[in-house]
């Protein structure tokens, strides 16, 4: 493990022994494949095995890498029909080791890094896309002000605010000039939909390895990752999830395009649609060319930040190299929908 992501775990222990009920003994922590922006580590105690995530060392761009808002909302889904992790304390006192952190319920069960799902027959495959996106609508259907999260994130716009957001963020993490990003923060303002004024909880990074799912069957355990999230339109998580089907075969950033899916048992675009609009009521396909070519855009712009911190030497996978590498091929998918 890169020396400035270890946890000081003696002095980690003694902290959350003082903080977290039940929690005692020493520790060791191994981080977890995964997790280009937030360090997320196995904590294996004598009272039991935990989750931590922190943010990363080093200079960050603002408004990243925000562990308090996950930890925000996931107390406010651990009693809802979302599965996620139970959050147990945040620690916002960076001497401890080095930034703010949080400690969560470890989930068991099965993570797939590849959305093709492989060791599954077909017909569990297809269960597994099903429960996927079964655990999305339940997400758009979250009642945020019941939850408490109704200043989580700025109503109405939420397209128009994004593209904003995400062009200063590629902006801001440059490192060349890529054309189809270019044609993209050209085009998207003026195709933004007109603000319906739905608003729905948005987890903001739903593809299938950000999900646990349970051991024996095709259940999801817990939806992790939520730094991303916000309050925004419900259609913006299924295009990102969609965009699987779209993205090619590689190893940092698995695609499902080029292969059978049909053999697969790997649902199509349509079918995951009419999945979506059957369980939620809600229709996105007068702007699916916008959504989608949206989601690449901010894919794009989050592959490049991930680039910038790895030239800084403060990226958090040894492969985050590979992954910004990814930018304009993931920016010239988009830019193939700009019209």
């Amino acid at each position: 493990m890169n020396d400035a992501l270890a946890l000081p775990e003696a002095a980690l222990a003694a902290y959350l022994e003082a903080h977290v009920d039940g929690f005692h003994g020493s520790l060791t922590a191994t981080k977890f494949k995964g997790g280009q922006s937030n360090p997320t580590y196995l904590i294996d105690a004598q009272s039991g095995k935990y989750v931590l995530r922190r943010k990363p060392p080093g200079k960050l761009l603002a408004s990243a890498h925000a562990v308090d808002r996950e930890f925000r909302v996931l107390a406010a889904l651990a009693a809802s029909a979302v599965p996620v992790a139970r959050p147990l304390h945040l620690c916002s006192d960076d001497a401890v080791i080095g930034s703010m952190f949080y400690l969560m319920q470890y989930v068991p069960g099965r993570i797939f890094w590849d959305p093709s799902l492989p060791g599954l027959t077909p017909d569990v495959r297809a269960a597994h896309y099903a429960a996927a996106l079964d655990a999305l609508v339940a997400l758009t259907q979250v009642d945020v002000t019941a939850k408490g999260l109704a200043d989580y994130g700025k109503p109405g716009n939420y397209f128009s605010r994004q593209v904003s957001r995400w062009t200063e963020q590629y902006r801001a993490a440059e490192t060349e000039r890529l054309e189809a990003m270019e044609t993209l923060i050209a085009w998207l303002p003026g195709a933004v939909p007109a603000d319906d004024g739905r608003m729905a909880l948005v987890h903001g990074d739903f593809r299938i390895d950000n999900l646990i799912w349970d051991a024996s069957e095709p259940r999801v355990a817990a939806i992790v990752d939520w730094e991303l999230s916000t309050l925004g339109h419900p259609y913006a998580d299924l295009a990102y999830f969609c965009m699987a089907l779209r993205l090619p075969r590689n190893p940092v950033l698995p695609g499902l395009a080029g292969i059978d899916r049909a053999a697969l048992g790997i649902p199509d675009e349509t079918a995951m649609i009419e999945r979506y609009v059957g369980a939620s009521g809600l229709d996105p396909h007068p702007h699916w060319s916008f959504l989608l070519a949206f989601q690449f855009f901010r894919l794009a712009a989050i592959a490049q930040g991930v680039l910038k911190r790895a030239l800084q030497g403060n990226a958090s996978n040894e492969r985050a190299l590979q992954a910004g590498a990814m930018a304009r091929t993931i920016a010239e998918l988009g830019a193939a929908l700009a019209r």
